[in-house]
């Protein structure tokens, strides 16, 4: 087991947030150390500030392939999570200046994250009409539903780039496509893809990108809206005029250049951290799917994200599995760590029509890159004894 113990835990819930890197960390004490200042101070200090957070925000809009440099550049909005920025996004676009709803409809997917799915409900509470998109049983969303759902009373479209529990990837120039042959706002929820798939903002062709830094061993507490240069959006929040007033309040330094370096480590070695990640989630699989036979990876069958492996075992229950993997040593999750409370059965699963010993069965286990293949192969065998000891006892 090369030096792996059963008491070790290994985790296996990437998805879910990231351990932060070593240089992520180091860039962030550099800015504490610093004593740097309000970056909106007009005083000489405040302008050093100003200058870090600028050339934070030209990085990473650079790796993102967003415009820096050009006249109007294209936007990087810092928020507080991926949530909040989603929430900009559906709000900022179906709201006026007023706060009022506009006419029109919203359309998202079926397999989006949480933090659209409940707000794009609420906002159908509040008066938006709001259209859903199906996806098929590999998890990939229709183009034919889109093309039906998309008019010109359509104020925004989410598609999410890539799945969060079956890491499943959208066809997203697709649907960007779509919606600019119909003048329409396109938004994509990225958080899940950028550190294990190449992302470009310019060739997606989206309005919008969401991503948070803590995905791809950055820090938790911010997060980053990319928005081409022309895109309208009301803000909803008030008290400053900090990021042209689409999220008003003082920017942090520290944890915005902490992200920018994560995701330049990620970025400067790309091509060698998506082959690990997918020789450990490969091996992962083929070892979990040869000791048992009934297991199913869901969306094998098209493109995934290299890290992620969504795996049903049907005949046991989902909330039984994942606490006897963790008392074998695996953290894994049932699904969005957002809805990990949740009992329910998965909405994602639900809306690609799998049957419902699938969707009761289902368990998510997400690779970073801390992660080795020793770990995907003890792993595998801890999952296989707990899936051993479970229809054991059901057998009783």
């Amino acid at each position: 087991m090369t030096g792996l113990q059963q008491s070790e835990q290994i985790y296996l819930d990437n998805n879910s947030t990231t351990p932060i890197a070593d240089v992520a960390i180091e860039t962030i004490e550099a800015c504490w150390n610093s004593r740097l200042a309000n970056p909106a101070s007009q005083h000489q200090t405040g302008q050093v500030s100003s200058r870090i957070l600028n050339r934070v925000r030209e990085l990473v809009l650079n790796l993102l392939d967003a415009s820096a440099t050009k006249f109007p550049a294209d936007k990087l909005i810092w928020t507080g999570c991926g949530t909040e920025a989603n929430n900009l996004i559906l709000f900022g676009r179906c709201l006026d200046e007023r706060g009022r709803i506009r006419p029109g409809n919203l359309v998202i997917s079926g397999i989006e994250h949480p933090s659209v799915t409940l707000a794009a409900q609420q906002l159908q509470r509040l008066g938006v009409e709001l259209r859903i998109a199906q996806a098929d049983s590999n998890g990939v969303v229709s183009l034919d539903d889109l093309n039906q759902l998309v008019d010109e009373a359509t104020l925004a479209v989410s598609v999410m780039l890539a799945n969060n529990e079956t890491g499943v990837i959208q066809p997203l120039q697709s649907v960007s496509k779509l919606c600019r042959d119909r003048n329409v706002f396109c938004h994509t929820d990225a958080v899940q893809a950028i550190g294990k798939i190449e992302v470009s903002f310019e060739a997606l062709g989206v309005d919008a990108l969401t991503f948070a830094p803590h995905k791809f061993h950055g820090p938790v507490g911010i997060a980053g809206l990319l928005l081409k240069s022309d895109a309208s959006l009301q803000p909803r929040l008030m008290g400053g005029f900090q990021q042209e007033g689409l999220r008003p309040g003082t920017e942090n330094i520290a944890l915005a250049a902490g992200a920018a370096a994560a995701m330049h480590w990620y970025f400067t070695d790309r091509n060698r951290h998506e082959s690990k990640l997918r020789s450990m989630r490969n091996e992962f699989e083929s070892l979990v799917t040869k000791a048992i036979p009934a297991a199913l990876v869901i969306g094998k069958d098209v493109s995934r994200l290299p890290n992620t492996s969504c795996i049903a075992f049907p005949g046991v229950d989902r909330q039984e599995m994942v606490l006897a993997a963790d008392m074998a040593g695996v953290a894994c999750s049932t699904g969005s760590a957002c809805a990990s409370g949740s009992s329910d059965p998965s909405p994602v699963l639900q809306n690609m029509g799998l049957s419902p010993a699938v969707i009761d069965s289902a368990l998510r286990f997400s690779f970073g890159l801390f992660n080795s293949l020793d770990d995907a192969t003890e792993s595998a065998r801890r999952i296989s004894l707990a899936h051993s000891k479970l229809q054991s006892r059901s057998h009783d």
